[in-house]
């Protein structure tokens, strides 16, 4: 057991490590674990390092999906529903068709059934590594929406097929009609298990007695809860995850309150980037292990068929985005779309945000090791042809994402708001409402109480203030930099603050849990002056 301990103390320690380099070297973190973890596998010494598949889909994939499905848009889902739906669905069938195809023809003994289970593996890209290597660049906010919403649902998608590919392999036997309809029978149960789950436990978090403490307690076991109960009848974990996410994001302004929101905000981001961060650095890990299994044919050949097929797959992709293109243009003479003319900039871009991951390793890894008594065919080349996919299109297409997107330059819709005017009319409704229910509830108090008073007046300047720059960019700058001005000011002085709180620990007459009551405060404080200026 201390050997476990120390041996996960290690890793989280060496990955948060080479995560502060990456940032220093200003480097997406999935990209550049993974190339560390390369170049330490083949250090003389470091044993060979195999990932059990469990240990992505049962502890590091629920919570990882969970927390995407609690920070995703549900007007954005809608709006742009369509392209995500071909997205996750058609394009992953086409990629897979495709892959199964082409890797028939190139490999030798190679059968359509095992080629459909190589393109389930390579089909769905890996949304925390395009995540990560946004923050480098901007995208339109439209664009970002599609892909958070085809990263909830290709996973799902690619494992159902996986699924199916497997069992046709198992039985020798495939017959379509029987495989469409578990299709279908999977996702309904799915759905239905995650939206079950999820209202029990917003009946849970409404009508029982919880504190912020229980109430992220239960959302840390809730994924699991959902994955295992749809695992457990067959069906798809995945799209119960999601599912029971959407369902509680929805629901949870009504249920939670603020601690609980405060507290969950600071704990999910860690454990999900902890998680990411471990499995990329375990994924670089793997080439010696997965190098040395591949015996069907040489190393060469190996490399050269990945080259092949990873370059089918970034193909499919971009010719299957410029025809969705072409079709939203078409079909925008009949239907109501979110963005009729999308142009060629948009797709191009969003088909290079392409880059595979953890759940495709395993995929790869969850294959069985024998059939009937004997090694899974061509088990170990899927392995190295799955592996080589995620190493090109990760590092590949991630480093040169940020350089296309300066080149290509995406467009945005141009009847979308900006942020800026977005956050200008909610606050300047929300002040208004603020002053109108002192003004008129309050009056009294405002006379004869002179906090309530200044507080009254703070909020009448900043409602002339937002008034008066709605429509007069001059008057906008000017109010910016007031804003700029007083978060600058007010920092200072709560960190000014914050040093003179700390010279009564050392005063025997103040008691520490007093203090940090204080601190938290300071802390809050911090924070909204920290959101206000972003």
């Amino acid at each position: 057991m201390h050997e476990i301990l120390l041996l996960c103390l290690t890793l989280i320690l060496s990955v948060s490590f080479l995560v502060v380099l990456s940032k220093k070297l200003k480097i997406a973190y999935p990209i550049f674990l993974v190339i560390a973890g390369l170049v330490i596998s083949f250090i003389p010494g470091i044993p060979d390092v195999h990932i059990n598949p469990d240990l992505v889909f049962l502890i590091i994939l629920p919570p990882v999906l969970y927390d995407a499905a609690q920070n995703t848009s549900w007007k954005a889902l809608w709006k742009w529903r369509r392209i995500i739906i071909v997205m996750a669905l058609g394009f992953v069938l086409l990629t897979a068709g495709a892959v199964a195809w082409v890797s028939w023809l190139l490999i030798p003994g190679f059968t359509l059934a095992q080629g459909f289970l190589l393109g389930a593996i390579i089909s769905p890209p890996d949304a925390a590594a395009a995540t990560s290597v946004l923050q480098f660049t901007k995208l339109p906010k439209g664009m970002v929406a599609i892909l958070e919403g085809e990263s909830l649902l290709n996973d799902a998608s690619s494992l159902v097929i996986f699924r199916f590919a497997l069992a046709a392999i198992i039985s020798s036997t495939f017959v379509w009609y029987n495989a469409a309809g578990g299709f279908v029978l999977v996702v309904i149960s799915g759905i239905a298990i995650g939206l079950l789950l999820g209202l029990a436990f917003y009946a849970i978090y409404r009508w029982l007695p919880t504190n912020s403490n229980l109430d992220i307690a239960f959302s840390l076991v809730l994924p699991y809860l959902i994955y295992l109960a749809a695992e457990t009848v067959h069906s798809s974990g995945v799209l119960a995850v999601v599912t029971g996410g959407l369902f509680i994001s929805y629901k949870n302004h009504y249920v939670l309150s603020h601690s609980s929101r405060l507290k969950s905000n600071a704990v999910w981001p860690s454990i999900v980037f902890m998680l990411n961060a471990v499995v990329f650095f375990l994924i670089g890990l793997q080439l010696p292990g997965i190098i040395e299994g591949v015996k069907a044919v040489s190393l060469g050949e190996a490399f050269k068929i990945a080259l092949i097929i990873t370059g089918v797959v970034i193909l499919v992709r971009l010719v299957s985005a410029l025809f969705s293109a072409v079709f939203t243009k078409f079909i925008s003479k009949y239907i109501t779309v979110a963005q009729n003319r999308p142009g060629w900039r948009n797709p191009v871009v969003l088909s290079w945000v392409g880059m595979r991951g953890v759940v495709s390793l395993a995929s790869a890894l969850a294959i069985p090791l024998t059939l009937n008594g004997h090694p899974f065919p061509n088990r170990n080349l899927i392995l190295f042809i799955t592996f080589m996919v995620i190493i090109i299109t990760l590092v590949g297409q991630g480093f040169t994402l940020p350089l296309m997107i300066k080149w290509i330059k995406p467009e945005g819709i141009q009847s979308e708001k900006t942020d800026e005017q977005q956050v200008l009319e909610i606050e300047l409704q929300l002040l208004s409402a603020a002053s109108d229910k002192l003004s008129s509830h309050y009056g009294s108090d405002l006379e004869n109480n002179e906090m309530l008073k200044h507080r009254f007046n703070l909020l009448k300047y900043k409602v002339e203030l937002y008034n008066g720059t709605i429509d007069n960019d001059e008057k906008r700058a000017v109010a910016a930099d007031l804003f700029k001005r007083f978060k600058k000011v007010m920092m200072e002085v709560t960190e000014h603050e914050r040093a003179e709180l700390h010279t009564f620990r050392k005063k025997d007459a103040f008691d520490d849990d007093i203090i940090r009551i204080i601190e938290n405060r300071l802390d809050l404080e911090e924070e909204r002056l920290q959101e206000e200026g972003d």
